[in-house]
């Protein structure tokens, strides 16, 4: 195989017609240079960039045209050498200055550095992360190589895509989105684009489709053998050549904790009334008597009298009722969609249908379901028809998926607390870029109440007097359940507010463009507009910039930074601020069953909240090192499942 520090996997006969990284290839190794090293390096290259670019914008439209021409011939020969990058940088950071009107800066020209490089790079919020994704992918289209510009969501793919569109224009390149586009030929027929902006979830389950209609242990190896014959459907991907991540920690960290299963209906009328006769069974047993629960685990357990109990009740039942381990699995599955997962936190009803929330972004996850039958017992719960049972087709992982790229690369402004983790899975090293403008963030000291109903008094108080001086406020709760209960409290107060959360994302980007208005109070869960800018009208910028009271029990201290990121950037004045609850029981979390503080802990009681957040910092530590080792475990076993496959003959 082709020295990938150089040469560019590139669909034909080096690569094949679909590159990809298999099972037996060698992962990417971690190139270990020290961080301040490698953010030496981008910034010497984006100084060259710059100096480029000057050059470029200086010459006359023939000589361009010859350049660009002879730079892709030298892309294509010689791949991504320092001297390369910098002149391709350089000409499409000119060719953006004349085609969208943005003239990149340095350190947008170190991101994208960074991201051709095979890395991933740190870079604050508000700093133009999408400007420096665009140039890397510009770069990289320059050179022949299928771009996949992955993002959070529908909307930020398809607005991207179009706002970027006259750039890759002039530089001679296609671009599309996925968004919205549905049908396998459609499809195709946007990833022939050199340059392709979708969502994790879109490319996933394209390349499972993939796998399933190419029978070869590898894609390519099908594909060279019914070429000719025209036996085997075109494949909808080109290979997974480059991907470029944005908000990569989301995705490669948070949305990679649950496995990727392509299914197809499979009807089971018996299956459903087996599990509607578990939650009937269920709604009887007695908690603390007959089953335990464990809410940050988000499971139950049956007690010895539970199971005595049970055995009782299934004696007269026929076919899998007379199974000790099949009675018991059910049940304990339906105690836990009868108590442990919750409306307007873990799912929605709407449309007489359970739509679930992404629990990280606070955003519906359309078309994701729970398995082992979670989805039909929380349905029947809420009284609705359960949906079609499904069986699984393939399935993989999104740390399996993203390891098969050979260029994989990303940014984010939350990386550093899982560089470790990143470097384990991926090979990749994460590299700071500096902000182009100093921090003029204010940070305020944590506080703690006693209860949430004390905590959203006080955040109502606290708001009506930001909202009196004029500044933005940005409230972000835990969930739907938490947002509405404050957004009654404000309504209550008299305090014109907006609420986003996921029974209105479809406003997210109205609300969003509102948010940094003079005196605009916005409340949202975890969503928080995530990946789209809070731009502050003067007014506003006059009487401090936005304000962040963050009332959230993130799972994580990355999600900690993420929220008070939405504050003071460009440069800009802002504060921000984290109110936690004493008894997290209270907020609908998971936080459950941890050990709380004395409920005579209040507000501003000095050493109590320095307390309170040590326990908090502690419960970070131990929910992110939980989820680590979930995805550890899902990664392993799909590994195994890969071999297993491997060893049948079919395609890994």
């Amino acid at each position: 195989m082709p020295n990938l520090a150089h040469l560019l996997p590139l669909p034909g006969p080096v690569w094949g017609p679909y590159p990809l990284r298999g099972s037996e290839d060698q992962a990417p190794a971690w190139r270990g240079l020290h961080g301040r090293t490698a953010r030496s390096r981008c910034r010497s290259g984006a100084q060259a960039a710059m100096a480029r670019a000057q050059a470029f914008a200086a010459m006359p439209a023939p000589q361009r045209q010859a350049v660009l021409s002879s730079l892709r011939g030298t892309l294509r020969r010689t791949g991504l050498q320092p001297d390369t990058m910098a002149t391709a940088l350089g000409v499409t950071a000119a060719c953006a200055v004349d085609a969208v009107g943005l003239r990149p800066r340095q350190t947008q020209l170190m991101a994208a550095w960074v991201l051709l490089d095979n890395r991933m790079g740190e870079m604050a919020t508000g700093e133009g992360k999408t400007l420096a994704i665009a140039l890397a992918a510009a770069a990289a289209g320059l050179a022949g190589m299928p771009v996949h510009v992955v993002t959070a969501n529908d909307y930020l793919a398809g607005r991207d895509a179009r706002q970027m569109a006259p750039l890759f224009a002039a530089l001679g390149l296609r671009v599309a989105s996925m968004a919205g586009v549905q049908g396998d030929t459609a499809r195709r027929a946007v990833y022939h684009h050199d340059i392709v902006y979708a969502t994790a979830k879109d490319l996933a389950f394209d390349f499972l489709r993939d796998r399933q209609s190419l029978g070869a242990r590898h894609p390519h190896e099908q594909l060279a053998q019914s070429l000719g014959t025209g036996s085997a459907p075109a494949p909808l991907l080109r290979g997974l050549c480059m991907a470029l991540l944005d908000e990569a920690d989301s995705i490669l960290l948070d949305e990679a904790e649950l496995p990727l299963i392509l299914s197809r209906a499979a009807p089971h009328a018996a299956r459903r009334a087996f599990l509607w006769q578990a939650l009937a069974l269920a709604r009887r047993l007695v908690q603390g008597r007959d089953y335990r629960l464990l809410p940050v685990e988000r499971v139950a357990h049956l007690t010895p009298a539970g199971e005595e109990q049970l055995a009782q009740w299934a004696a007269p039942l026929a076919g899998p009722w007379l199974r000790a381990r099949y009675r018991r699995e059910a049940v304990v599955l339906a105690l836990a969609a009868l108590h442990l997962f919750r409306r307007n936190t873990h799912y929605l009803v709407r449309d007489g249908s359970i739509e679930l929330i992404d629990e990280v972004t606070g955003r519906v996850a359309p078309g994701r379901v729970w398995s082992r039958g979670l989805h039909t017992l929380v349905a029947l719960k809420e009284g609705l028809s359960p949906p079609a049972e499904t069986e699984t087709v393939a399935q993989t992982t999104y740390q399996r998926f993203f390891q098969r790229y050979w260029r994989l690369c990303g940014i984010s402004g939350t990386l550093r607390e899982a560089r470790a983790e990143l470097r384990q899975v991926y090979g990749s090293q994460v590299v700071r870029i500096p902000l182009h403008q100093p921090d003029r963030r204010r940070q305020l000291p944590l506080r703690s109440f006693a209860d949430l109903d004390a905590l959203f008094d006080a955040v109502v108080i606290r708001v009506a007097t930001l909202q009196a001086a004029g500044r933005p406020v940005l409230v972000g709760t835990d969930n739907v359940a938490a947002s509405l209960q404050l957004s009654g409290k404000l309504q209550q107060a008299g305090i014109a507010h907006q609420v986003l959360n996921a029974l209105n994302d479809a406003a997210e980007a109205a609300i969003v463009a509102q948010a940094g208005h003079q005196g605009r109070v916005t409340v949202a869960t975890r969503m928080a507009g995530r990946g789209t800018d809070i731009a502050l009208d003067a007014p506003a910028l006059a009487a401090g910039g936005l304000h962040v009271i963050s009332c959230q029990h993130n799972p994580s201290r990355r999600l900690d930074r993420q929220l008070a990121g939405r504050a003071a950037r460009h440069g800009d004045p802002g504060s921000c601020e984290h109110w936690i609850c004493a008894q997290p029981e209270a907020t609908g979390t998971d936080n459950d069953a941890a050990p709380g503080p004395p409920d005579a802990m209040v507000s501003g009681a000095g050493l109590q909240d320095r307390i309170a957040h040590g326990r908090q910092l502690w419960m970070q530590w131990q929910e992110e090192q939980r989820r680590r080792r979930v995805r550890h475990h899902l990664l392993e076993q799909d590994l195994q499942w890969e071999r297993r496959l491997a060893f049948a003959g079919r395609i890994v």
